[in-house]
C-alpha cells in the first residue's frame, strides 16, 4: 500500500513545498489547511504543476479539537493509517517584540498553535501512525527556538518553538517501542510569507524536512535537525 502522509498548515510556504516534494516521492500527501477553501486553490495549482496528480485536502485547525478529531476520522476511513506527520503549522514570528514587554495574552495563543497545537494533532493521529509500523513525526521548527543562542527578541515565538523542541524529545520516547521516530527539523530562514524578504529558497528547506520524514528504521529519533545535520538544542 501506498504511504499516505499529512502536513498541517499546507497550503502556502514551507508546508505546500513538503507536500511537493513528498508527493513527487510518490506518497499519497495530505494538505491539510485551517481555511478549506484555500486549501484547495493550493492542491490545484500544485496538481497543475505536477501533471495532474491529485492532492487530496482536508480541513484541519489544529487549534480546534473538534476539527483535528474529524480529520482523524477520515483519515482512518480512507486509508486506515498514516505513516508520516508533519507538524508544520505555526504562526507569529514577532521579531517586533521583546521578553520585557511582549504582550502575553499574545505569547499564550502562540503556544496554543506553535505547540500545543502540534500536540493535539499528534495525539489524534498516534493510533494511525501506529497501524504504519514504519511511523515518522517531524516536528518543524526553528534556530528561534535554541536554549544555544537565545536571545530577549522574538520571544513567543522563540519560546513556543523550545517548547516543541522540548514534546518532541517527549514523543521520541514514548513511541520507540512503536517503530515511530520523531524529529524536530529547523528548514532555516526561508523566504516564505512567515520569513519574511532576505531568506532563502524554499526547496532546500522543504528537503531538510522531508529528510526526517524519510528515515530508515534505524534512523535518529528525539534529535534537532537541519539540513540532515544535527544541530543543538
Amino acid at each position: 500500500m501506498a504511504t499516505i502522509a499529512l502536513v498541517t498548515g499546507g497550503n502556502r510556504g514551507i508546508g505546500l513545498e513538503v507536500v511537493k516534494q513528498l508527493t513527487e516521492l510518490g506518497m499519497i500527501t495530505i494538505l491539510g489547511s485551517r481555511d478549506a477553501v484555500r486549501g484547495e486553490a493550493a492542491a490545484i495549482q500544485l496538481s497543475e504543476q505536477l501533471d495532474g496528480q491529485t492532492i487530496p485536502v482536508i480541513q484541519l485547525d489544529i487549534d480546534d479539537l473538534a476539527s483535528v478529531a474529524e480529520a482523524a476520522r477520515w483519515v482512518a476511513d480512507t486509508y486506515g493509517k498514516l505513516d508520516v506527520l508533519i507538524n508544520n503549522a505555526g504562526v507569529n514570528y514577532d521579531t517586533h517584540q521583546h521578553a520585557l514587554s511582549v504582550d502575553l495574552d499574545n505569547v499564550l495563543s502562540t503556544f496554543k498553535t506553535n505547540t500545543l497545537g502540534a500536540w493535539r494533532v499528534t495525539q489524534a493521529f498516534v493510533s494511525l501512525l501506529k497501524q504504519s509500523g514504519h511511523g515518522r513525526i517531524v516536528n518543524v521548527s526553528s534556530g528561534a527556538g535554541e536554549l544555544a543562542s537565545m536571545t530577549g527578541g522574538t520571544p513567543a515565538y522563540s519560546l513556543s518553538k523550545l517548547a516543541l523542541n522540548g514534546l518532541t524529545l517527549m514523543l521520541a520516547s514514548a513511541l520507540q517501542q512503536d517503530g515511530i521516530l520523531v524529529n524536530a527539523v529547523c528548514p532555516g530562514w526561508i523566504a516564505t510569507d512567515m520569513g519574511g524578504p532576505g531568506g532563502g529558497p524554499i526547496e532546500p528547506g522543504g528537503k531538510s524536512v522531508v529528510w526526517a520524514a524519510t528515515l530508515e528504521d534505524n534512523g535518529s529519533t528525539g534529535g534537532f535537525f537541519r539540513h540532515g545535520e544535527r544541530i543543538p538544542w
